[in-house]
């Protein structure tokens, strides 16, 4: 039996299509944040902490305590603002242990110190196995192993929720992209198909939402058994091979996410920015004809 002191708290940035999430143990009023968003203006190469500061503020105004700051993956459409979360509200940034893939990937197309990503846990605090519990205050969370959309993707399940990144989206929309690289359309089918055995009434929170056509409002909350029964993608009688045909057809239509170059870059370094150059100005590399 679940316990009820749970209490999830959704934080919407419509410039990314990104929710982020506070999770609260009721009990002991320890908390853990979900990929959170560092705000970008790509034009003028700025940094904003609007959405960050939403989520320092309802912490403080709630007397939260922060155990945890988690990823579900490197995102590559929003930076991550857990750093500047950490500094001001304390936790351990944690993430799977495959980003450790995605790091030796990336590093190489943008020319990183790989060095610096074989320094402990490679600048974040914690990378979670398959299979791993650990506590938010009194409840107990678990990680499930969901790649596809990226090796490094996790799924938390938390009390009758599940976390799932970037995994799926809302039933009228589908699936994931598979075409990054390391990203795997029959293994994100694999994922979805193991999501889809957690009881019917386990609640699926998604990272982002983009309004499926015909919908007018967002939306970032269903049902496995909702999910399992009607998604437009991976409803029943669609067979891995139909849904790989379909995943990879689609996914060359796609266009790249506009901030991938920003984003990847930081959220393979926990969302450490990089270091000042020598006149004090951060930059980001942008690789010509890589990808």
């Amino acid at each position: 039996m679940y316990k009820n002191n749970l209490h999830i708290q959704a934080f919407f940035d419509e410039a990314t299509y990104t929710v982020s999430y506070v999770i609260v143990d009721t009990e002991t009023k320890r908390c853990a944040i979900l990929d959170s968003v560092l705000n970008y203006d790509l034009v003028a190469g700025r940094t904003h902490t609007f959405a960050a500061d939403q989520i320092i503020t309802y912490v403080k105004d709630e007397e939260l305590v922060v155990d945890w700051i988690l990823e579900t993956h490197a995102h590559a459409d929003h930076l991550s603002a857990a750093p500047y979360l950490k500094k001001h509200l304390g936790g351990k940034i944690g993430i799977g242990e495959h980003i450790k893939t995605v790091q030796e990937v990336f590093s190489k197309i943008f020319n990183l110190d790989q060095a610096e990503f074989k320094n402990r846990n490679g600048f974040f605090d914690y990378l979670f196995i398959d299979g791993e519990e650990f506590a938010i205050g009194n409840i107990t969370a678990k990680v499930m192993h969901t790649p596809g959309h990226t090796q490094a993707c996790v799924t938390y399940l938390i009390n009758d929720a599940a976390f799932v990144g970037d995994t799926m989206f809302m039933p009228d929309y589908g699936s994931a992209r598979t075409d990054f690289p390391g990203g795997n359309a029959a293994e994100l089918y694999e994922s979805i198909q193991k999501i889809f055995t957690l009881p019917d009434n386990t609640r699926l929170f998604m990272c982002h939402d983009y309004k499926a056509p015909g919908r007018d409002e967002f939306a970032w909350e269903t049902s496995v058994e909702i999910a399992r029964e009607t998604n437009v993608h991976l409803h029943p009688g669609i067979s891995q091979g139909e849904f790989v045909k379909m995943r990879e057809a689609r996914d060359k239509t796609l266009g790249m996410p506009k901030l991938i170059m920003p984003s990847i870059q930081v959220n393979i370094r926990a969302g450490e920015l990089p270091e000042p150059d020598d006149n004090g100005i951060r930059y980001l590399k942008i690789p010509l004809n890589s990808m």
